[in-house]
């Protein structure tokens, strides 16, 4: 698996009207990619993006992720082998890299 991690503070350019600066800011989106290299399924590649979601919205809900980011994960063909709780400590372990989970 996979993270691209965007800071919206570090990034003037993505910047819309400087009236929104500040929402612009704090906001925090997330997205997940599942490609069809990982699986020609679209069952198979649908739950594995379940599983994901599911691990992010549980960050979320408990407040573990900070909010200025714009975050990618994007999901690898050696991901299906593995179960949930697997997956779910391989995205806390790749957000806590990309700085973006509160210690």
């Amino acid at each position: 698996m996979d993270i691209r991690v965007l800071e919206l503070a570090k990034n003037q350019a993505y910047f819309p009207k400087k009236e929104d600066l500040n929402t612009f800011k704090k906001q925090l989106k997330l997205a997940i990619a599942v490609g069809l290299k990982v699986h020609k399924s679209a069952v198979q590649r649908n739950k594995l993006k379940r599983q994901i979601s599911e691990v992010l919205r549980l960050l979320l809900k408990d407040g573990q992720i900070k909010n200025g980011y714009y975050i990618l994960v994007v999901a690898r063909k050696d991901v299906l082998d593995k179960d949930y709780a697997e997956i779910s400590q391989e995205i806390k372990v790749l957000l806590s890299r990309g700085r973006v989970l509160y210690a």
